[in-house]
C-alpha cells in the first residue's frame, strides 16, 4: 500500500514506508508522537516536512492497522 505522500522503496530504509522524497519513516513519526512530540515539534525538528506529510503518515499507519490481523494482548495484572 502506498499513497502519493508515503512510499516504500527497497533501497531506502530497506523498504520501510517513508514520507516521499525523504528518508523519514512512518515508524519514526509514530515513535516521536508516541514519545510526546507534537506535530509542531516535528515541524521544527524536520523543517523540510509539512503538516500534511506528518498527518498522512498517521493516516497510513491507521489504514495498515485497520487491514491487519489483531492478536489479543495479555491482560494487565494490577
Amino acid at each position: 500500500m502506498t499513497t502519493p505522500r508515503i512510499v516504500s522503496e527497497t533501497k531506502i530504509l530497506f523498504g520501510k514506508p517513508t514520507i516521499a522524497g525523504t528518508r523519514i519513516s512512518v515508524e519514526l513519526i509514530l515513535e516521536e508522537l508516541a514519545d510526546g512530540a507534537s506535530v509542531d515539534d516535528l515541524l521544527r525538528e524536520y523543517s523540510h516536512l509539512n503538516r500534511e506529510q506528518i498527518l498522512e503518515a498517521v493516516r497510513y499507519a491507521a489504514q495498515v492497522i485497520r487491514n491487519d490481523v489483531f492478536y489479543p494482548l495479555a491482560p494487565v495484572l494490577t
